[in-house]
């Protein structure tokens, strides 16, 4: 499955849960519903996978992807009115951090659902 075939049928799980739930419930409500319909579609995918994070080899703390999916894709959710940019600064730091070449963040809060792809700037896009 390619990148983009990958993202299409994330979003396509994603539109289920919303159309479903609509928007006004906690993120771990979304996540959890996201899970069953990821396993429907047969996705392969890890949960909360912590990550190390280091600064100059110092171990500094951790920090947890909310879904990382057929180790290509992370998730990153939210349930808020609205996006701003430290949203996208924390999915970008992700898949920088988890060497991961896309990352999804997937807003359930809204009206409508919002996705916003980030790419990895580290890795060559040109191949993606």
């Amino acid at each position: 499955m390619t990148l983009n075939e990958l993202t299409y049928a994330i979003n396509g799980c994603a539109m289920k849960v919303h159309n479903k739930l609509g928007n006004g419930f906690p993120e771990i409500i979304y996540q959890r519903c996201l899970a069953i319909e990821l396993e429907r579609a047969g996705l392969i995918f890890s949960r909360e996978l912590e990550k190390d994070i280091f600064y100059d080899d110092i171990h500094v703390g951790s920090r947890r992807a909310d879904f990382v999916v057929e180790d290509k894709v992370i998730l990153e959710l939210k349930a808020l009115v609205n996006l701003e940019a430290v949203h996208l600064a924390q999915t970008k730091n992700y898949v920088v951090a988890y060497n991961i070449p896309i990352g999804l963040l997937i807003n359930f809060g809204a009206n409508s659902l919002q996705f916003r792809k980030i790419f990895n700037p580290k890795l060559n896009n040109d191949q993606l």
